[in-house]
């Protein structure tokens, strides 16, 4: 469940606009958000990367639980794309900031998602709430 529900969070704060176009007052809190934007889409990035991994160790769900499987590694990804989106200026300072390859291949995927950062968040919430739901059901 705290998948699905940081999940949410992140999509929220991935696609401001659309939270901004529902609820005008929402942009003082997005504008208090800001700064941390950063080490926000680090950690996430991290931890998408991790349930990435953690979904591939744990195989043998899919003949278990194959329907929570797909939704974790789904929700993991779209983690990882998202904080790979907000945290681009912190990784790129912290960690690729003296490998000129890696630093370019980043560049190349950043400038795929960046489009589609809008999408990705919508199903980013869509995900984030069937995680919960989900969590519910099969665990």
């Amino acid at each position: 469940m705290i998948y699905g529900i940081s999940l949410v969070f992140l999509s929220i704060v991935a696609v401001p606009s659309l939270i901004l176009a529902k609820k005008p007052n929402a942009k003082e809190l997005l504008e208090k958000i800001e700064p941390y934007q950063g080490w926000i889409g680090l950690v996430f990035c991290i931890w998408g990367i991790w349930g990435i991994i953690s979904a591939i160790l744990n195989l043998g769900w899919l003949t278990t639980a194959p329907i929570w499987w797909i939704t974790f590694l789904a929700g993991s990804i779209v983690e990882a794309g998202l904080g790979f989106m907000l945290g681009y200026g912190m990784i790129n300072k912290l960690l690729l900031s003296k490998n000129a390859g890696a630093k370019e291949k980043a560049e190349k995927i950043r400038a795929r998602i960046a489009p589609k950062q809008g999408k990705l968040g919508l199903l980013g919430i869509a995900v984030g709430i069937w995680m919960i739901i989900a969590s519910f059901m099969f665990i």
